[in-house]
């Protein structure tokens, strides 16, 4: 007899005490991420008195899945062109708050008498809040759609971009016990040309793609595709040196701008749902009770640490950055737990062989604990917030109010700073681009180029085909800016500026002819000074080349394009939308007001009707400002434009406005008691014997009005879907659909008649 694998008897364990737990916590009205923790526990090595799983090492790698599918979904949700409005608020608050939690982590071990590695171990540690926990404990609280949600994702993501960093400065403080500055130079910069380099090529091609294949692929064929893309960008980044969950994030950002968008998050949802349980579970796992009891003067410490540390540092960046009071403290209090990457870093402390076998342990044990609290630090920031609003003096409220204001007050910036800000973000990009692909080229295109086609020929198609990728890119690079009003009016205004000018296109001119003089003297193996000069030559053929010029300005508006998710015909109507008026009512502060995204479930209440039957803005007080529909997008809609399955609406509101809209959106429809009869429905025959009323009879004037007629056989004919004018006869057979009482009701008239 065949036994089951482990992996399945293990999954078996882990699902069904996973699902018992969290219908009970479901009952309690407590959040879902705690009951599949507390069946971490129940189902982990630590537990006897149940069935327990028998190989770990397959459960962390189902958990690492979940994680992968965790932050592919978290990125569906949350685009490139969100973090980007938060970048700056993301950037101060990450500073701030990894900076202090570094220093209250390295001072606490200290003080508990770690060593000085370990407690620079135990500070990074501490410093990175969990991106997985946060979503999941939002979406189960329903809470994505809150103004304060988009700010604490921000900087998660940044945390994340900077834990990569972090490991570096760690692993070369273990190495040789000081700083390298180069080393995190040099990994800020890789981690920056990856970013800029996946970003632009996918939002060039994905959106491309999408619109290309969407009539042709189903439900099915859009999950595989979508989770094929996940899992590719996760192998590109763990190849690169950064994490799976990196990796993730940008795939799931990078369809989030695609016209599949809403279609890709609701097939991937059950997907998701299932591995990231698998995670929560995990982590409960790693609970053992004697380790925790061992070392729970330190484990009480450093969770409190956290718990306060991270509420007052977030707090305190995310209002220096210029948010509300409000904002800033629902962030703080969101981010008061440790992470992944915290197992990742002590997991480098032990690999390195630089920290001791107990901080592990501790680490993990801090994480389980501060991860059960986090849906209760988010429930209790509110409180908070309004304990420090009523006890703060009004001259202080006074001066916190004009503070954020004044922080996102637009202001007028000189012509200088928009030119040199436009040129340099524009080269930037173009630059990496350029160095990436270059880069790649070099790596794993050109080794295979000189094997199969040796020497001169080799070169040339080598050459030819990175002159084909780089040319336009180029292009863009001298050019690019060069005839904006804010260049032509410093030109015009004074002679003076028209020197730094001209110094600004020669710095674009010597950036390509570098990189071209790379490349020629890379493949064609010539001295320097004579590769030089052909690259002046190359350099000036591109400037002067209509067809590069045409391919460059057709590549660029390819990815505004794509980036814009708008149609040229829709540009008018956009205008429009920027106008839309928000009903507010007298007690409704303009600060509080945000943009949120919906997508339209098939079974909600309002597919089918009109924005005007909805009566959201009556209802909500909310303004629909854009419906998205596949590939077309309609600005400032009317109150006749109709709601369909995987509309993705974007609304503007207040926090609480829109958490009503999103339960009122959530709702689905109700099976009533004629739609549970529809499922008892059954096909019968009727045959018209010689004694029947109906024989002579229309299927019209036979008024069978209960049932749904299919077809008929009369003789040897068979009609399906007979017209209403058919005259039934003897011995006819009538194929009917309908529910039972309905047909003996039938049977019973004909026998009657």
């Amino acid at each position: 007899m065949s036994e089951v694998a482990p992996l399945i008897s293990d999954l078996a364990i882990i699902l069904i005490v996973a699902g018992i737990v969290t219908y009970i916590f479901k009952w309690l009205k407590q959040p879902v991420i705690l009951g599949y923790i507390i069946a971490g526990v129940l189902a982990g090595p630590s537990t006897s008195f149940l069935p327990t799983i028998s190989d770990q090492a397959n459960i962390k790698i189902w958990a690492d899945i979940g994680v992968i599918f965790l932050l592919f979904s978290m990125g569906l949700g949350f685009s490139f062109k969100k973090l980007v409005n938060v970048g700056f608020t993301a950037f101060i608050a990450s500073i701030i708050i990894i900076c202090g939690m570094v220093f209250l982590g390295y001072t606490a071990g200290n003080m508990m008498g770690f060593s000085h590695m370990n407690s620079m171990f135990l500070g990074g540690m501490l410093s990175m809040s969990s991106t997985a926990i946060v979503f999941k404990a939002f979406n189960d609280m329903g809470l994505l759609e809150q103004k304060f949600t988009g700010v604490v994702l921000g900087i998660l993501v940044v945390e994340d971009l900077m834990a990569v960093i972090m490991m570096v400065v760690l692993s070369t403080l273990a190495a040789s016990n000081h700083f390298e500055g180069s080393a995190m130079l040099e990994s800020i910069l890789k981690l920056a040309a990856f970013l800029i380099f996946w970003f632009a090529l996918g939002i060039y091609l994905l959106p491309t793609f999408m619109k290309k294949v969407q009539h042709f692929i189903s439900d099915e064929m859009l999950l595989i595709i979508s989770l094929g893309l996940c899992l590719g960008m996760v192998m590109i980044a763990t190849k690169a040196g950064f994490s799976s969950a990196l990796g993730a994030f940008v795939m799931g950002s990078l369809l989030a701008e695609t016209v599949e968008a809403g279609k890709i998050e609701s097939v991937v949802q059950p997907v998701k749902d299932l591995f990231a349980a698998i995670f929560f579970v995990s982590v409960g796992m790693m609970i053992d009770p004697v380790v925790i009891w061992e070392y729970i003067i330190p484990i009480l410490i450093l969770t409190i640490l956290v718990l306060i540390g991270q509420s007052c540092f977030g707090t305190i960046g995310v209002f220096l950055s210029g948010q509300p009071l409000k904002v800033a403290v629902q962030s703080g209090f969101s981010l008061t737990q440790v992470g992944e990457f915290a197992f990742i870093i002590a997991s480098l402390g032990v690999s390195l062989k630089v920290t001791d076998d107990y901080l592990y342990p501790i680490i993990v044990a801090v994480s389980v604990i501060t991860t059960f609290l986090t849906p209760y630090m988010i429930r209790l920031s509110e409180p908070t917030y309004g304990f420090i609003e009523r006890h703060i003096p009004d001259s202080l409220k006074s001066y916190l109010m004009r503070y954020t204001s004044g922080t996102v007050t637009i202001r007028n910036e000189g012509t200088w700073y928009k030119l040199l800000k436009s040129m340099l973000i524009s080269v930037g990009i173009y630059t990496i681009i350029c160095i990436f692909f270059i880069a790649m080229f070099f790596t794993y295109v050109h080794p295979i180029v000189q094997e199969k086609l040796p020497g001169i020929s080799g070169s040339l198609l080598s050459f030819l085909i990175v002159f084909a990728v780089t040319s336009p890119l180029m292009w863009l690079i001298i050019m690019k800016k060069n005839n904006s009003p804010e260049f032509h009016r410093l030109w015009e205004d004074s002679k003076f500026n028209r020197a730094p000018l001209i110094s600004l296109v020669l710095v674009k001119v010597i950036i390509c002819t570098m990189m071209m003089m790379g490349i020629v003297v890379r493949i064609f193996n010539i001295a320097l000074g004579a590769g030089l000069v052909v690259a002046v030559l190359i350099i000036g053929s591109i400037y002067f080349s209509k067809w590069i010029k045409k391919r460059s300005l057709m590549i660029e508006n390819r990815f505004l394009s794509n980036y814009e998710g708008e149609q040229p015909q829709q540009k008018e109507a956009k205008g429009k939308a920027a106008h839309a008026t928000v009903p507010l009512d007298n007690n409704t502060p303009f600060k509080e007001l945000h943009l949120a995204d919906f997508t339209i479930a098939p079974e909600s209440l309002y597919v089918g009707r009109t924005l005007a039957e909805t009566e959201l803005r009556k209802r909500f007080q909310v303004n629909v400002i854009a419906i998205a529909r596949g590939d077309i997008h309609i600005e400032a809609p009317s109150g006749k434009e109709f709601l369909y399955p995987y509309d993705r609406i974007t609304v503007a509101g207040t926090d609480e406005q829109l958490k009503d809209l999103r339960a009122s959106l959530e709702e689905k429809v109700a099976i009533t008691s004629k739609d549970t009869a529809a499922r008892n429905m059954k096909i019968k025959a009727l045959s018209i014997e010689h004694d029947s009323g109906l024989i002579g009879k229309s299927i019209l004037q036979a008024n069978i009005s209960d049932c749904i007629i299919l077809g008929l056989e009369s003789g040897s004919d068979s009609t399906m879907n007979p017209k209403p004018e058919t005259i039934l006869k003897e011995n006819d057979v009538v194929w009917l659909i309908g529910k039972p009482e309905a047909i003996k009701k039938l049977e019973a008239e004909q026998r009657a008649n």
